[in-house]
């Protein structure tokens, strides 16, 4: 990464611009993912993916996703737009599928979109090259992220317009699934890097951990953790939002100070590995 890129990444607007749309009709369920995904249309003529906060993982996943997408866009990666995705109560009323008008009910309020990719293909690397660097800055994210669905399995990498975009980071952070030890948690190796698609060729994660600390500074992350609306927050923890809020920025930040823990694991698992 040269020093001029670093310095634009430093200097981006901190607080992402979120756009808010209404999705105004139900194309077609995903059924490969768990929690039902869907294509869905929006007020603003363009399709998205959208991600239910009636879903099985609840809003959780939601954050997850948001915050994992932000943080990998921050970070220079190419990431389909995310936007907060509204629902009527009267949508999915019409939906034949009893599965999927339960979980349409269930999401009311606002949901989580992301851009869809028409024509993007599943990422597959032994069709696709991938430089060390950028095998290295992907596994270092994803590390930092806890997340643990980059596997060879399931990549959620797409290639379009012969370039990698990241998708799917709805696994991530699954420190919140357990709240009451995040202090411990936020400082604890990645030991699920061992199965990363990437690990092999991510051999430069010393020389990323130096550039990705500079981007990724504490208002940096604070600015990126602020995007989670209210009642997301409010529907699922007892606590108020910029406590919960608060949670998420100290658990990044420790993380991002203690990198060379998981950098550290990450190298060893590869060396096992190959």
């Amino acid at each position: 990464m040269s020093a001029d890129f670093l310095d634009l990444l430093r200097n981006m607007t901190l607080v992402p611009d979120i756009r808010k749309v209404n999705v105004t009709r139900y194309v077609t369920p995903l059924r490969e993912g768990g929690s039902l995904p869907a294509i869905a249309e929006a007020d603003d003529g363009f399709l998205y993916v959208i991600k239910f906060r009636g879903a099985g993982q609840g809003v959780k996943a939601l954050i997850a996703e948001l915050i994992g997408g932000e943080i990998a866009r921050a970070l220079g990666f190419k990431v389909p737009e995310i936007v907060f995705a509204g629902l009527d109560t009267a949508f999915g009323r019409s939906e034949p599928d009893e599965e999927i008008q339960d979980l349409l009910k269930a999401s009311v309020g606002l949901n989580l979109g992301l851009h869809y990719l028409s024509g993007a293909i599943t990422f597959d690397p032994s069709v696709t090259h991938v430089s060390y660097k950028q095998a290295s800055e992907i596994v270092w994210m994803d590390c930092l992220l806890t997340n643990v669905d980059r596997t060879p399995r399931n990549t959620n990498m797409l290639t379009w317009n012969k370039e990698i975009w990241l998708i799917d980071h709805g696994a991530a952070l699954y420190f919140h699934h357990s709240w009451e030890n995040w202090e411990e948690q936020a400082v604890r190796p990645f030991n699920q890097v061992e199965n990363h698609v990437l690990l092999p060729r991510a051999i430069e994660l010393e020389e990323i951990d130096q550039e990705f600390k500079q981007i990724l500074t504490p208002e940096r992350i604070e600015a990126i953790v602020s995007l989670i609306p209210d009642e997301w927050i409010t529907s699922e923890w007892l606590e108020e939002p910029d406590e919960v809020r608060s949670i998420y920025t100290q658990f990044l930040n420790r993380r991002i100070a203690a990198s060379d823990i998981f950098v550290k694991a990450a190298q060893h698992a590869r060396e096992q590995r190959i």
